[in-house]
């Protein structure tokens, strides 16, 4: 059942990716007058065919899924009846082309967006980032992390989630640079910790890095805080606000999120007194009424407040927010490449379709929104990828048309062709690496 479920969702993906980014070149081609001749989703032989459009353009499925392509009338490819010379790509301005070329891993971007769009709109859920006592001789340690302390800020930029903490940390530690966290303490109080991760080698720099450094999530339960509170619940209508830690109830301590449900649980309909501190260090005491529900048959009381936030922004900040966060991974990646180039990170991190299908089939059970957030962050990557200088990928060609446009004449089909190859052998060597990389894990484990 797990194999069938990571085939579907990985199949649901790529196809997905492939699609758009096809689309990308295949609607500005025909924006630009060009005529296309087929649309293919996969490489070889066509598994489905089937002709739409007044250009009878060739809507094909093929059977290597692994990527797609769009074929326009092209000279170069050729014979091309006079009357339709004007709609050659090869007859279009540098211009024109180059838009042609770039539609297509900009497609993938703008689906990243969209998704974080929505994603935000409707709300991200996540765990506050508290932290557990640190490992000894790590930089956590070494820089005065204790059990309990809250992370609020990192370089100086608010993080809130742990998702939000490990991609900031994950961007000091590639950097090999030191980075000041701010955090607040269990009793409020504030307190700065800078943060040395010069030390962590490239084999460091992998998804379990935080381990590295030090820093994990607080174990033995959730802190009693109300991350969450309901509109119209009993908590909301008493002045309970987000981010308000309860410190008893009716005078007994509350330590912990199960003890706070335990407490409320037992008391429907019962006026409690509950004492509760909110972010900003103030303390004060509320009179709750726990509405009655029933579960089994029987009675229990609820507040209406949960333990985890979720980070969600109106229509118009959502989408800034998705565009800048399809901008700030757009960076990391090709920031990520660089460094694998130079060594200071490592190759392993390099990840093929083996693991890519690995990943899509936990996301999709994970759940609807861990999965499309794992199409659009799979979306960022194929666009960087593509964008980089390499003949045979977009980024070649649209490195070919910059040449162009500085020298005011094409490249010759000479350099074209060894660029061509050399791309290729770039590319092949690229993926034979990932693979080798993803049946490492998978033998290794």
């Amino acid at each position: 059942m797990h194999l069938l479920v990571t085939l579907a969702a990985f199949a649901v993906a790529l196809g997905t990716l492939i699609i758009v980014h096809e689309l990308g070149h295949y609607l500005v081609a025909r924006w630009c007058g060009v005529k296309v001749l087929r649309f293919s989703v996969g490489f070889g032989r066509p598994l489905a065919s089937r002709r739409i459009g007044r250009d009878g353009t060739q809507w094909v499925l093929a059977a290597f899924p692994l990527g797609g392509y769009v074929k326009m009338l092209d000279e170069r490819e050729g014979e091309v009846a006079p009357e339709e010379r004007h709609r050659a790509f090869n007859r279009q301005p540098v211009g024109k082309r180059f838009a042609i070329v770039l539609a297509g891993p900009l497609a993938n971007f703008l689906l990243a967006v969209l998704v974080y769009w929505l994603l935000f709109i409707h709300g991200v859920p996540g765990s506050r980032p508290v932290v557990d006592e640190s490992t000894p001789a790590t930089p956590a340690a070494v820089a005065g992390f204790h059990s309990g302390d809250t992370i609020v800020t990192i370089g100086g930029r608010p993080v809130r989630t742990w998702d939000e903490v490990r991609l900031a940390l994950l961007k000091d530690a590639v950097a090999r640079r030191s980075v000041e966290v701010e955090v607040r303490e269990d009793d409020g109080s504030t307190r700065t910790h800078t943060l040395d991760l010069s030390g962590l080698g490239p084999e460091r720099l992998t998804s379990e890095f935080l381990d590295a450094v030090g820093l994990q999530p607080l174990k033995g339960g959730l802190k009693p805080v109300a991350e969450t509170v309901i509109p119209g619940g009993a908590a909301e209508r008493a002045g309970m606000q987000a981010g308000d830690r309860v410190l008893a109830i009716d005078g007994t301590a509350v330590t912990s999120w199960e003890q706070l449900v335990k407490l409320v649980r037992g008391s429907p309909g019962a006026n409690l007194e509950v004492s509760v501190r909110r972010s900003s260090g103030e303390r004060l005491v509320l009179r709750i009424t726990p509405d009655a529900a029933q579960d089994n048959g029987v009675a229990i009381g609820k507040i209406g407040v949960g333990p985890f936030i979720s980070v969600r922004y109106p229509v118009g900040a959502a989408l800034w927010q998705g565009a800048s966060k399809t901008w700030d991974m757009s960076v990391f990646t090709l920031e990520m490449l660089g460094r694998m180039v130079i060594g200071e990170v490592s190759l392993k991190n390099l990840s093929g379709p083996i693991t890519i299908a690995d990943y899509a089939g936990q996301s999709a059970q994970m759940g609807w929104m861990a999965y499309v957030s794992f199409i659009a962050l799979i979306s960022i990557s194929l666009g960087v990828l593509n964008l980089l200088p390499v003949p045979v990928l977009d980024g070649g060609h649209l490195m070919y048309y910059l040449a162009e446009i500085v020298r005011g004449r094409p490249i010759s089909e000479r350099a074209l062709e060894i660029g061509q190859r050399i791309g290729m052998v770039v590319l092949f060597s690229l993926m034979a690496f990932a693979i080798y990389n993803d049946i490492y894990r998978l033998v290794g484990g």
